[in-house]
């Protein structure tokens, strides 16, 4: 125990040392240079960050959680997110790029009106302060307590203070990780983020990998990793399978509808995500750091799926909660001194999402309400620290709102569903804004609020989330997109803009598009699509 924990903070420190090294001569006072790096980001920052932000502790212990549950099949979010990934290369980012804003709130204000882009940011930071962040640190706290056994190394502390032990260690990580992403997020600015994302990104990479391995060896005793393959595969041969039938979380056909609309929303305008590609060098650059996460989102299932499946043949028999597996898969076949160092690694998925999400926020926050609506003729200085308090709010309300996540069943699950709220109604809102030039603002009001609003009704308000449940929620969603884009393009036929709109390049970066885009693109289309086939059994479709 003693060599996991000296090997933890020895990890945790020295990824802290090396970002504050790298970034000490920053641009921390200009918004410019808070909240895009300076433009300054080459395409293994951008890739790094983006990985990272993404393999957090919702996907390393939600996404294995539901493998532990469903098998090969929930790897379709890790497939569908390449495909996700190429067209936010070949056309968003061009189009983001170009306009040189900061946030996604910004284009939709460019694109449309000043009232659009404070409605979608309203939304985003209700979303993230609500949802995302609190999830974050819900989920990473539970994988800390499971990866260290932490409610053993607190002793007799909890009792003494008439805490259960479990509730005690939640709360304590909970606001340590929490307390430490704000000062990287809240001090440091998106070049912070993106360079401790990128130290932290080759840990988790490293030992994503090293827990399958050493979790198939666990499971094939003295045959190694070879024999806990075929062990996997025969114990599981029914469950690998890329295809779900209709009891799965991931039905065959929400692949085409909410599945494929969560993935673009999410690598195509989720500010927390895509802000790392605005702080691009050159479009090129934003082009190659996107596509290489691509590449390296082909690798996921390895370290995000198969560990759960792993998981249910390990602990064969025994009632636990799939949440919690792949924390105790950790734990059991891990050696100390590699237990310390992926806690590590893990503490920094933690905090990558989470001060990405508070970055982000807090950039929300400050260009899009405080500098455009409550202090407009405010200084660089003053919106940068605006930011900084508003983060300090944030996150303590998300500290406060994560340990009441305890009783969700499956927490990937539910941060799905929860982003579907925001994540349709402002997508089709962006998609129509790129490929129209009449339509005008009030339909993008509209459509932000109807959506959100129909959604919201759909899945809290009987007897209409009755109906939700017998549609399937994806399918739910697939319906509701497309009647905010017909509903969209109907009201530009009726009552269009004036003029039409004419995207003007601000010169804000480069944008000579890298030459290699769309082959690399298509390469990467073409094996998503092998590797789906060759793993697909389409028995399971059958009535």
């Amino acid at each position: 125990m003693i060599t996991t924990i000296v090997s933890f903070l020895f990890f945790t420190g020295l990824v802290g040392v090396l970002t504050w090294w790298f970034t000490r001569e920053d641009d921390h006072e200009s918004s410019k240079g808070y909240f895009l790096g300076g433009r300054s980001l080459t395409f293994p920052l951008i890739a790094g960050s983006l990985l990272l932000t993404n393999l957090s502790t919702e996907q390393m212990v939600g996404l294995n959680g539901d493998a532990f549950t469903d098998g090969l099949c929930v790897m379709v979010w890790e497939v569908v997110a390449v495909v996700a990934l190429v067209f936010m290369a070949w056309f968003f980012l061009p189009r983001f790029l170009k306009s040189g804003v900061a946030t996604v709130p910004q284009y939709l204000e460019i694109r449309f009106d000043h009232q659009t882009q404070v409605i979608t940011n309203f939304i985003f930071l209700l979303a993230y302060v609500g949802i995302l962040l609190p999830i974050i640190l819900y989920t990473g706290a539970i994988g800390m307590m499971g990866i260290l056994d932490v409610p053993s190394m607190l002793g007799g502390l909890p009792e003494a203070v008439g805490v259960e032990a479990d509730t005690f260690a939640l709360w304590l990580i909970v606001w340590a990780v929490g307390i430490i992403g704000s000062i990287y997020a809240l001090f440091g600015g998106l070049r912070t983020v993106a360079v401790s994302d990128a130290l932290n990104g080759i840990g988790l990479l490293v030992g994503g990998f090293l827990i399958t391995f050493f979790a198939l060896s666990h499971l094939g005793g003295d045959g190694g990793i070879p024999a806990g393959a075929n062990i996997l595969v025969e114990q599981q041969r029914d469950r690998m399978n890329s295809i779900g039938n209709n009891e799965s979380k991931v039905p065959f056909g929400t692949i085409f509808s909410g599945i494929f609309l969560l993935n673009l929303f999410y690598w195509t305008t989720n500010q927390q995500i895509i802000q790392r590609t605005f702080g691009a060098s050159s479009l090129a650059e934003g082009q190659k750091g996107v596509l290489l996460t691509g590449a390296l989102k082909l690798l996921g299932p390895l370290y995000l799926v198969i560990p759960g499946m792993i998981a249910y043949s390990v602990f064969a028999g025994e009632s636990i909660k799939a949440d919690k597996a792949y924390g105790m898969l950790v734990n059991r076949v891990l050696p100390d001194p590699l237990t310390g160092f992926f806690a590590a690694a893990m503490i920094g998925a933690i905090l990558s999402s989470f001060n990405s999400a508070l970055n982000s926020s807090c950039t929300l926050f400050s260009l899009g309400l405080y500098k455009s609506v409550i202090n407009k003729g405010a200084s660089e200085e003053a919106v940068v620290r605006s930011g900084k308090v508003f983060g300090w709010i944030v996150a303590v309300v998300a500290m406060l709102l994560a340990p009441l996540l305890v009783n969700t069943t499956s927490i990937f699950g539910y941060l799905q569903k929860m982003n579907g709220m925001y994540f349709i109604p402002i997508f089709a809102v962006v998609l129509v804004g790129m490929v129209s030039r009449r339509v005008p603002a009030i339909a993008a009001k509209i459509g932000l609020l109807a959506g959100f609003s129909v959604i919201a009704i759909g899945y809290f308000v009987p007897p209409f989330d009755l109906i939700v449940a017998s549609l399937h929620e994806f399918h739910f969603l697939g319906i509701v997109f497309a009647w905010l884009v017909i509903l969209m393009l109907v009201i530009g036929e009726v009552r269009p803009r004036e003029t039409e709109f004419i995207q003007k390049d601000v010169g804000a970066v480069d944008m000579t598009a890298w030459k290699l885009a769309t082959p690399a693109g298509i390469v990467l289309i073409m094996i998503v699509f092998t590797i789906y086939m060759t793993l697909a059994d389409f028995t399971v479709l059958a009535p």
